[in-house]
């Protein structure tokens, strides 16, 4: 996957850096794996906007992702690399032999035509889902499940990878994304390899037009507001509006807001790098 660098003809292409679509083999998504999907605009069941700058945007529709790959021992053939507005990544499409269909987050190097699988005797390949417990060490991989069953909540997004470093008793160490080292439970299943799609990294709008068809509205900042609205507010001419802070007033550099005594803290090693 690689990215389009464009020649300035106007303004808005002189930075625009976009994503190439080279690997992508249909335009058109499953039909049986396809819902509409709603815009709230920001707005509550009230209509009361809730969330600040969100609202307009091209509409989309929500592709099916099967986050939990519990078809054990049925191959899958990949039937296509497809475009996905709701994420980074690009999706897969595989044909079960079975008969099923179901979408999946494409994984760097998955190619059309190749066979997937998942379960604990599974070959750790590229694409194939297996129980942690069942996966070598060292191997890169993505899609990890929290809580065996739940299906994949960590490393989605598009070019990551998580690295499994070592077992201890019935966890598994993993290294992600972000630096930080936790156990996670050997029975939770993951895919192998990193998330497809890892030039995103490099793309650059060049425009406040595709915010905007992103459904991104104009966001302001506090210091440029009446003291009324914001704690950073107010002041005679371009005042730096005193320590950084929320809209609620709480401190936005540097303050810790993770639970002190969250239950899940025994599992992290290591903390993310700052």
């Amino acid at each position: 996957m690689g990215i389009r660098k464009l020649k300035p003809t106007t303004p808005g292409q002189r930075h625009k850096v976009i994503g190439a679509f080279d690997k992508i083999t249909a335009s058109t998504p499953e039909k049986s794996l396809v819902v509409g999907k709603k815009s709230t605009g920001g707005r509550d069941n009230y209509g009361k906007m809730t969330v600040r700058y969100k609202g307009g945007g091209h509409k989309r529709r929500y592709r099916f992702i099967d986050f939990k790959r519990n078809k054990d021992g049925v191959p899958a053939t990949v039937k296509s690399i497809e475009y996905d507005p709701n994420r980074t990544s690009r999706i897969a499409l595989l044909y079960y032999a079975d008969g099923d269909k179901s979408y999946v987050v494409a994984p760097n190097g998955l190619e059309v035509g190749q066979t997937v699988v998942s379960g604990a005797k599974a070959a750790p390949e590229i694409g194939n889902t297996l129980p942690i417990q069942d996966i070598p060490i060292g191997t890169i991989i993505h899609n990890i499940e929290l809580r065996p069953g739940q299906g994949a909540k960590l490393v989605r997004s598009a070019g990551t990878f998580a690295q499994l470093t070592s077992r201890e008793g019935s966890y598994a160490i993993i290294k992600m994304p972000s630096g930080e080292t936790r156990k996670i439970l050997s029975t939770c299943k993951a895919t192998i390899g990193s998330v497809g799609n890892s030039d995103h990294a490099l793309e650059k709008s060049g425009k406040a037009g595709r915010s905007r068809w992103l459904g991104r509205r104009p966001h302001n900042r506090g210091v440029v507001m009446n003291p009324v609205d914001h704690p950073m507010g107010g002041g005679e001419g371009r005042a730096s509006g005193g320590h950084p802070r929320s809209r609620k007033g709480l401190y936005a550099k540097g303050l810790k807001t993770r639970a002190p005594k969250k239950s899940s803290s025994r599992y992290i090693i290591e903390r993310r790098k700052k």
